[in-house]
């Protein structure tokens, strides 16, 4: 009886002082502390430039200033580092990271390797809105939609459920063009692949990546721009073809409806569930903060980054919305991200 007893003793204590712990005001908590913003993607891309120029600046926005650092785990467009921060990540509000804008929702489109459940990670917030575009090599043949639908060329991509392969494959099913689909490239090697001629072009590439990795390509439209994916136009990119007006069939649109919509979390930065609650309000303020910071926005201009943000609360609420989906729907868009609508060529 004894050992029980000093035994309850020992969790009680253990209670009270985790407890005092979560209770610890955040200002106090991040005081001398070190916070690690990871990034889920390659070190030269777009979504590592927008961790880099957060992690420069969102320490002097967080009560208690807490030293910052950047971290890589790259994989599978973020799905590496999605499934740590649920699974394994720490959920003291002293890590947090950004990966595909696409991955909150992969456990409803396209489970496999997905262990996670977007609707219930701790959303910071998100630093964009995203749209993408389909281009192809000034030599192309192929420069208009209209050609794609004619001439079969190959066009690079990363992995099959990735973006540069989703969307050339719902051309195909929906506006009936030819892309060859050639998988196995990194992400910065489709551009050097596109230089050489290896492919004519990549499609579901984002513009704000574009315009970070091969501003030239952008800025003197050294390429062929086809197509963009979105909602609406981007505003710098008026005189391309929108894919939502260029469907006509209200199925294709809802499919197109369901694919676009993450990408109003064009940057989402996300922390581990079960985070206390304090440290979420900390770190959501400090977030939305630091891309009103002068300082912040001059770097990101120079950068060329586009800065639109939304906040944690919202990327939550809009998951939750599109967690409901009709199962159908949700078929017919998987099909589209695991390559079942159509085969592809191993580069």
């Amino acid at each position: 009886m004894k050992s029980i007893g000093w035994l309850a003793t020992g969790l009680l204590s253990a209670m009270v002082v985790a407890g005092g712990a979560s209770a610890q005001p955040a200002d106090q908590f991040y005081k001398g502390k070190t916070l690690t913003i990871l990034s889920g993607h390659s070190a030269g891309g777009a979504y590592s430039a927008y961790a880099r120029l957060l992690e420069r600046h969102m320490g002097k926005h967080i009560p208690g200033n807490p030293t910052t650092v950047l971290k890589f785990m790259e994989g599978a467009t973020g799905l590496t580092l999605a499934n740590w921060l649920y699974n394994v990540g720490p959920k003291d509000g002293l890590s947090f990271g950004i990966f595909h804008e696409r991955i909150g929702l992969e456990p409803l489109v396209s489970p496999q390797g997905a262990n996670f459940d977007g609707r219930k990670f701790t959303w910071i917030g998100s630093a964009a809105k995203q749209t993408s575009v389909c281009f192809t090599r000034p030599e192309s043949k192929v420069k208009s939609v209209a050609d794609a639908r004619n001439l079969a060329i190959p066009v690079g991509a990363s992995a099959a459920a990735g973006s540069d392969s989703v969307m050339p494959r719902m051309m195909n099913a929906m506006l009936g063009t030819k892309f060859q689909i050639i998988l196995g490239y990194g992400g910065n090697d489709i551009s050097l692949a596109v230089e050489r001629g290896e492919v004519e072009g990549r499609c579901g590439f984002g513009w704000a990546s574009l315009k970070t990795t091969r501003p030239d390509w952008a800025e003197q439209r050294k390429i062929n721009l086809i197509a963009q994916f979105s909602y609406k136009p981007h505003p710098e990119l008026k005189d391309v073809p929108l894919m939502m007006d260029l469907v006509t069939k209200e199925d294709d649109k809802r499919a197109l409806q369901l694919i676009f919509a993450t990408q109003e979390m064009g940057r989402p930065f996300a922390a581990p569930p079960g985070v206390p609650a304090d440290r979420v309000t900390a770190l959501r303020k400090a977030f939305l903060e630091t891309l009103k910071d002068p300082a912040f926005m001059a770097e990101a201009k120079k950068l060329d980054l586009e800065i639109e943000p939304i906040t944690g609360e919202e990327i939550t609420e809009l998951l939750v919305d599109l967690y409901n989906t009709p199962k159908e729907l949700v078929e017919r868009v998987n099909s589209f991200r695991t390559g079942a609508s159509e085969k592809s060529i191993k580069n």
